[in-house]
């Protein structure tokens, strides 16, 4: 089992950027494959990017690809998520996820841990 707990979100103007981080507990972190996930008032959760367990593979939403990078420090029990260029339309909470395997998902019924979410706020 995992327990996560992100932050890094916050209040910020288009065209800055931010970075999430997401800390796991439990000495199996490098087994699991890792995923952000955003939800914007009124809309359903949705996939922003994932991870493998070695980091080896990564997988973005079209509407973050070349804006968002995910990435992962196993040593110190990490995930990141780099999210430069933000719109207002980035505006959401975003969620880490664990999911268990060796391959990733865009699927969030595929991940069992969940995060308790960051905001994250861009102003126009």
């Amino acid at each position: 089992q995992v327990q996560l707990v992100e932050s890094g979100g916050g209040l910020v103007q288009a065209g800055g950027s931010l970075r999430l981080s997401c800390a796991a507990s439990g000495r199996t972190f490098s087994s699991y494959t890792m995923g952000w996930f955003r939800q914007a008032p009124g809309k359903e959760r949705e996939f922003v990017a994932s991870i493998s367990w070695s980091g080896g593979a990564t997988y973005y939403a079209d509407s973050v690809k070349g804006r968002f990078t995910i990435s992962r420090d196993n040593a110190k029990n990490t995930v990141y998520l780099q999210m430069n260029s933000l719109k207002p339309e980035d505006t959401a909470v975003y969620y880490c996820a664990a999911r268990s395997g060796a391959y990733t998902s865009r699927r969030a019924v595929e991940y069992a841990y969940w995060g308790q979410g960051t905001q994250v706020t861009v102003s126009s």
